[in-house]
């Protein structure tokens, strides 16, 4: 009897302790409760990642490619630089390319670039108005620290001293600013740069420097969305016409008053190019031998010259030609003969609704911009005068599979065309020659050419950065 009763007793103990264990479904739904709870801690970890400082969201590019964002680089900073870029957008976004490679070298911190506004083109726009400031800062986080403004103790400390700038040497080394510019931001701790087109060598730096470089041009400025989206909106009309090519026809106004070059102008027009010159500070103020220039090349194409030209490299008449290109001067006159000889030419202006364009006509680094975008998409790509833009969008194409870009020998031109006008060359001679000379001019793999002595000779990285395409063994022969 008692080991009966004992082992009742022994039987009721396992049962309780048996009701006290949780159910197999119970533990399920537990650990689902637990591993949502790490889910949703991780999802959070990642938002927090997918910033720099916790409140910048990063939204989906509506053009670009959609883009992987790296982890941060952590690393002591030797101090704070501010640039401020210069002149129109092409130039500032290579500036800014280039101060990337600089700050990334220097192991400084980066503030968001300040946009410099005493320029011709009198542009307000900042940069958070044409680039999308937070893909910027995110996706290059893995090389530089960028922050949109100096932190409050650089602020304060401001107030009490004035800012520290200086105007860094064109095309310089690394080695210069290692040892001109490091030192200044350490003592410092905040430097501004006042300037910044042209301020590093196109050659001699470290391959891995040469590729940021372009990731910094091709990758991370990207456009704001409502830039984006009105520049595919063009590509997409343009698209629906078929193949067309994207002129960047350099006969502005500022040109002509900037070059001096006077072909095909009026003696009235002359005189009022010439009165813009003399206006601005910087320009040359004193007679300009024009045709001297012409013959070196160094005057842009007129309106008339390109069309001849188009037609001698055997461009369809029916092809839709897009102007990527500013206000041309005295348009209604000097683009008759152009228009006759290719009647669908197309701008921003007659594809684009008044109220589409309204938004960015007062802003000539926004107008740029929808341009730079036609151009890098279209078919083929010829400029017709040297420039940031056509420096810009030539080595872009290389950058998107040596996209043809036809890039004209103007000082062969110019001789060409003055000798069939004055009956010297046939038609088909000049045709035969215009194409001959520019067979190996069509943005294929090529190596720059440099000049260290006379860096603004040599090509520039941008037109051509090589070390960012396809390996040498199956591009160069």
């Amino acid at each position: 009897m008692e080991t009966a009763m004992g082992g009742g007793t022994k039987a009721g103990k396992m049962k309780t302790a048996a009701e006290k264990q949780p159910s197999s479904m119970a533990c399920i739904k537990f650990w689902a409760v637990v591993i949502s709870i790490m889910l949703l801690i991780l999802w959070v970890c990642a938002m927090q990642l997918a910033t720099l400082d916790g409140k910048i969201m990063v939204p989906k590019s509506a053009f670009f490619s959609p883009y992987s964002f790296p982890p941060q680089r952590v690393y002591k900073s030797n101090g704070y630089l501010i640039i401020s870029t210069n002149g129109g957008l092409n130039q500032k976004r290579l500036g800014i390319s280039d101060m990337i490679v600089i700050a990334r070298y220097l192991n400084v911190t980066l503030i968001v670039p300040k946009f410099a506004h005493g320029t011709y083109w009198n542009d307000t726009s900042e940069f958070a108005d044409i680039f999308d400031v937070n893909h910027f800062i995110t996706s290059l986080r893995d090389e530089v620290k960028i922050l949109k403004e100096l932190p409050p103790e650089q602020k304060r400390k401001l107030e009490s001293e004035p800012l520290y700038y200086m105007f860094p040497m064109g095309f310089a080394s690394l080695e210069y600013y290692h040892q001109r510019v490091l030192p200044r931001i350490q003592k410092r701790g905040v430097l501004l740069f006042a300037q910044t087109d042209a301020r590093l060598a196109n050659n001699g730096l470290p391959e891995e420097l040469q590729r940021l470089r372009c990731r910094v041009n091709y990758e991370a400025l990207g456009f704001t969305r409502p830039i984006e989206e009105t520049g595919r909106k063009i590509v997409d009309v343009l698209r629906e016409k078929g193949p067309f090519l994207a002129l960047h026809l350099r006969y502005e106004k500022d040109v002509l008053a900037f070059t001096g070059c006077k072909k095909g102008l009026t003696k009235e027009e002359a005189a009022e190019v010439k009165q813009m010159r003399y206006s601005h500070d910087g320009w040359a103020h004193k007679p300009i031998d024009w045709k001297k220039k012409r013959e070196r090349g160094s005057c842009p194409l007129t309106p008339e010259d390109t069309a001849l030209v188009l037609q001698a490299l055997g461009i369809d008449n029916t092809t839709t030609i897009y102007i990527a290109a500013g206000e041309i001067y005295n348009k209604e006159r000097r683009l008759a003969d152009l228009a006759a000889a290719y009647p669908n030419l197309a701008s921003k202006q007659t594809i684009l609704k008044p109220e589409e364009l309204e938004p960015f006509m007062e802003h000539a680094d926004q107008m740029a911009a929808l341009d730079y975008i036609v151009a890098i998409e279209s078919d083929v790509f010829i400029p017709t005068f040297v420039g940031n833009m056509d420096k810009a969008v030539q080595g872009h194409r290389r950058y998107l599979g040596f996209k043809t870009t036809i890039s004209l020998d103007r000082k062969l031109l110019f001789g060409l065309i003055d000798q069939y006008k004055n009956g010297t060359l046939l038609w088909d001679e000049f045709s035969l020659l215009v194409k001959k000379i520019h067979e190996d001019r069509r943005g294929k793999p090529a190596r720059r050419r440099e000049n260290p002595d006379h860096p603004r000779q040599e090509d520039n990285f941008y037109s051509n950065p090589y070390e960012c395409l396809p390996p040498f063994a199956s591009t160069f022969n």
